[in-house]
């Protein structure tokens, strides 16, 4: 069997193609919503965080012969915790993620490492920010920039009931609450960028599935000035960006060769 991590639209793609292959599989998602998305196809699924020591109980439990890591990106520590769960099972594992796009060029574009300096460059700036970045780490961004002057904080995330249920906990406004699942065109972008009067954009670098590019490329289009999140940096070991690669490194598994389980290698 073949433990996957997924939750996002291309991690759902690649567990039917490892399932079409003819592997035994099981997913692993954090939202019911997700868990449908894998119902629907077919694919065998299961919803909750795992901490590293689940992930090796459950490696014990159904036999698993390696692990699939298709998490978000920014899904940090969804992936320690595999890798961790996977070399304590002395099982291997493979990275899937998917390729990250070059930001375009503008004086207007700024990248940065992590949220807390998004949230200080945010703060010294001001204005009308909007927040693209999801509802995990909206505490970062409210503690910050809520009740500044001359700044408003819009925040765009899935209509979920504990996405809302946070908002009012830390004190965002309903009128400045965006509840839209995408993906998101360039022109409804522009569009809700127009509708707020937004000043600065946020962002992280997810990727085409993220639809990073049609954020990036609408705010800049409009001269909004947008600060752009980059991806954590890991050393996965084994890592792909293509699902071909995924499937040869698994008949690799089947045909017993798992020499390559920890050596450090790079495909992107």
């Amino acid at each position: 069997m073949i433990l996957v991590l997924a939750g996002t639209s291309d991690a759902r793609e690649l567990a039917i193609l490892i399932q079409q292959a003819g592997y035994p599989l099981l997913t692993t998602v954090v939202t019911d919503n997700a868990a449908k998305s894998m119902e629907g196809a077919g694919v065998p699924v299961q919803v909750g965080r795992l901490t590293a020591e689940d992930i090796q109980a459950l490696i014990a439990e159904k036999g698993v012969r390696a692990v699939v890591d298709a998490s978000h990106p920014f899904a940090e520590e969804a992936s320690k915790n595999a890798m961790a769960g996977a070399k304590a099972a002395e099982v291997p594992y493979i990275r899937y993620e998917r390729e990250s796009l070059s930001a375009p060029g503008s004086e207007k574009l700024i990248m940065v490492d992590d949220y807390v300096q998004a949230a200080e460059l945010a703060a010294d700036k001001r204005g009308v920010i909007m927040l693209t970045t999801g509802s995990k780490t909206l505490k970062t961004f409210t503690d910050r920039l809520l009740g500044l002057p001359e700044t408003t904080l819009v925040a765009r995330m899935l209509p979920r009931i504990d996405n809302m249920q946070k908002c009012e906990e830390l004190g965002l406004e309903q009128k400045n609450i965006v509840a839209m699942q995408g993906p998101f065109s360039k022109e409804l972008n522009k569009a809700l960028y127009d509708h707020y009067g937004v000043t600065l954009m946020i962002t992280k670098e997810s990727g085409k599935v993220g639809a990073f590019d049609e954020k990036v490329e609408a705010a800049l289009e409009m001269g909004i000035e947008t600060i752009v999140i980059g991806r954590p940096q890991i050393d996965y070991g084994t890592k792909f960006s293509d699902y071909e690669n995924v499937l040869s490194q698994l008949k690799r598994v089947k045909g017993g060769n798992e020499s390559w389980i920890f050596v450090p290698t790079s495909n992107q």
